[in-house]
Formats: C-alpha cells, sequence, structure tokens
C-alpha cells in the first residue's frame, strides 16, 4: 500500500497541472463518504415524491375492481410461473457449488439463493444478492474468497441469460417507445445485436480463449467449460422466459408474450437502475409507458400489483422464515455437509 501510494504521489508530481487537478479533487470527493450518503438520499427523495405524485394520479377503485375481476385459474397459473422461475434461480448456486468445488449439499445451497433472491428483489443487492449469501454460507464454514466466487457465478448466470433474451426482443420484436424515450427501432435492433453479441463472446471464451484464469484484486476469476457455460446460458434464460410468463398470463393475452417479455425486462433494469427498493413504482410505470393504450392504465397496474404479490412479498415471507430457520439450525446444516 505505501509503495502504491508513492508512485500515485510521483506520478501526480509529474503530471500536468490541468491533470493533477481533477485527480485532487476526486480524492477529497472519496474522502466526503457523508456528501455521497446526503446525495444519493436526495436523488431517492426526488424518485419518492414523484412516484408519490403519481400514484395519486391513480384510480385505485377501478384498480381494485380489475383485481378482484381476475379468474382464479388466471392466478393460480401466474403463480405457477412465478414458483418455476424461484425454483429456476434456486439452481444458479449449485453452478457455483460446481465452480469452487465446496462441500455443502445442495439443499442448503438451493435455499440459501432462494432466500437471497427473495431479499435481493425487495431489498436490493447488497443486502440480498451479497449480504445474505455472505452472512449464510460463512455460517455454514464456507471462506470469504469462495462466497465471493459463488455471487460472482450467479450474477453472471442471471445477466448472461438476459442479454440473450433481451437482445433477441429487441431484434426481433421491438417495442414502439414514447417519443421523449429517444430509443426508435432501429437503435432497439442495434442495441439487441450487442447484447446478443455479449452473450455469444462469452461462449465463444469459454470453447476456445487459452488463457483460462485471472486475478483481479487478489481474486481469482477462471473461466469455466462451454458445457457449464451452456447450462448457465439455458438456465438464466428459462428462469426470465417464466418471469415473462407470469406476466404475460396476468395481462390475460391483451398482448403477446414477446411483447410482455421485452417490457419486464426493461422494467427490470429499469428499476435496477432508479436504486427504489424493489423498483416499487418503476416497473408499473415502465408498464404503462409502453402499454397504454391500447391497455387501460387500471388493467396494467393491476396485473403489475398482482405480480408483485406473487413474485416478490409472498416469496420474501417464505424467506424470511427460511432465513430464521437456517439460522438456527446453522451448525447442523455445516455439520451435515460432507468434507
Amino acid at each position: 500500500m505505501a509503495c502504491s501510494s508513492a508512485t500515485e504521489a510521483t506520478a501526480q508530481a509529474g503530471a500536468p497541472p490541468h491533470r493533477r487537478a481533477p485527480a485532487a479533487a476526486w480524492r477529497r470527493w472519496r474522502g466526503w463518504p457523508w456528501v455521497r450518503r446526503i446525495a444519493i438520499a436526495a436523488f431517492l427523495g426526488v424518485v419518492v415524491v414523484l412516484l408519490a405524485n403519481q400514484a395519486r394520479a391513480i384510480a385505485w377503485g377501478d384498480v381494485l375492481a380489475a383485481m378482484r375481476a381476475y379468474p382464479w385459474q388466471v392466478l393460480a397459473l401466474a403463480a405457477g410461473f412465478a414458483a418455476l422461475s424461484h425454483l429456476l434461480y434456486a439452481t444458479f448456486d449449485l453452478i457455483g457449488r460446481h465452480y469452487t468445488g465446496h462441500a455443502l449439499r445442495a439443499g442448503p445451497v438451493m435455499a440459501i439463493t432462494f432466500v437471497s433472491y427473495a431479499f435481493n428483489l425487495n431489498m436490493g443487492t447488497l443486502v440480498g444478492a451479497v449480504g445474505m449469501r455472505a452472512r449464510l454460507y460463512a455460517r455454514l464454514g464456507l471462506d470469504a474468497p469462495v462466497i465471493a466466487r459463488i455471487v460472482g457465478s450467479s450474477m453472471l448466470t442471471n445477466w448472461l441469460g438476459y442479454c440473450l433474451l433481451a437482445g433477441l426482443a429487441f431484434l426481433l420484436w421491438p417495442l414502439a417507445m414514447p417519443e421523449d424515450w429517444h430509443l426508435g427501432r432501429i437503435a432497439q435492433r442495434v442495441l439487441g445485436a450487442a447484447l446478443v453479441a455479449v452473450a455469444v463472446a462469452y461462449l465463444l471464451a469459454c470453447a476456445f480463449s487459452p488463457r483460462r484464469e485471472w486475478r483481479v484484486r487478489g481474486h481469482e476469476i477462471a473461466l469455466p467449460s462451454l458445457r457449464v457455460a451452456l447450462v448457465q446460458l439455458a438456465l438464466s434464460c428459462a428462469n426470465w422466459s417464466a418471469m415473462g410468463a407470469a406476466m404475460a398470463v396476468l395481462l390475460q393475452g391483451a398482448v403477446p408474450y414477446p411483447m410482455a417479455l421485452g417490457v419486464l425486462l426493461i422494467g427490470a433494469v429499469a428499476g435496477l437502475l432508479s436504486r427504489v427498493p424493489a423498483g416499487l413504482g418503476v416497473l408499473e410505470a415502465v408498464f404503462v409507458a409502453l402499454l397504454a393504450p391500447p391497455l387501460t392504465q387500471a388493467g396494467i397496474i393491476a396485473a403489475v400489483l398482482c405480480y408483485r404479490a406473487m413474485y416478490y412479498w409472498l416469496p420474501l415471507g417464505v424467506a424470511a422464515l427460511l432465513y430464521l430457520g437456517m439460522e438456527a439450525n446453522a451448525r447442523r446444516l455445516a455439520v451435515a455437509a460432507p468434507r
């Protein structure tokens, strides 16, 4: 660390003044964490105010009437697709288990993945994808480098399928975007081609790259085999497809499945970028912006709220109970792991 600091100081001393000033300013900014926290809190406050204003313009009586009008068969089918998606996602850490070679059994691994995913959906990546995994895996005896590789493998699996499906959706079924979004059909197809290229490039690297391992900030990153990469892609695509199917069922055939999937994929990223917990209000706004008209605003919001109940809130309740059980039985689960 001292050597690194000395090198940076030497480089700054020899740099032109116009380069030294921005670097010094950046270090001062990084040294003021409270400023960044205030900026983030202010941004979230603005988002909350905007969402509250939007919520006041919604005819909630019509939304509740649309939710009550759902046939139970539709709700059951959508819930089935939501459960299938969670089951598929729970297998992602099994790839990490194969990747790292740790000795925990498949059952606890899938339980940890489910719990972390449910908390991730509702409370964000740091709490769910990272925090819950780190807590539970550490309680079962895994060390930090192994946990980091599991988390990285799971995230890569998730977004690999996203890239392929979103790319194909933009290429083959571009959406009619609002004018102020400045994303026409040609731009969507270019973006779609780039996303597909990312997924294909990963597969090609796994198949043909002569170099298989790298070290980044002390962490070892290794390319899996092509077979493992194809499993990652298949599971992730199936997961996102099941999510889209749940949403399409709740829209009751009002839009084609590729359109429902495409809007959901856009909404997922919009919610992530907004930094609002669970993307609350953001997913609804994306669906309304892209599907109303011809669909009514009340009908769309009713569908998204039913989707939230099935995919976000109900799994969170189950995950909370499962988490408490795993905390209480962590020693037994760790001892039961084969060595």
